[in-house]
C-alpha cells in the first residue's frame, strides 16, 4: 500500500515539472517595419525651383 501511495505522490508531483510550472511565460516582441519613404523628395524641391526660375527668366 506503501509503493503504491508513494507512486502516485510522486506521479502527481511530477506533473507540474512536466506542466512548466507556475511561471508566467516570456511572449517575444513582435516586430514591426517601418515604412520607408521614397527617395524622390530630395530631387522634387530643385526641380520645382529650377521651374520656377526657368518660368521667371522666359517670362522677361
Amino acid at each position: 500500500m506503501k509503493k503504491i501511495a508513494l507512486a502516485a505522490a510522486l506521479s502527481v508531483a511530477a506533473t507540474t515539472a512536466f506542466a512548466g510550472g507556475v511561471a508566467e511565460p516570456v511572449m517575444e516582441p513582435e516586430v514591426v517595419a517601418a515604412a520607408t519613404t521614397s527617395s524622390s523628395g530630395g530631387v522634387l524641391i530643385p526641380l520645382l525651383l529650377l521651374l520656377v526660375v526657368a518660368a521667371a527668366v522666359s517670362s522677361n
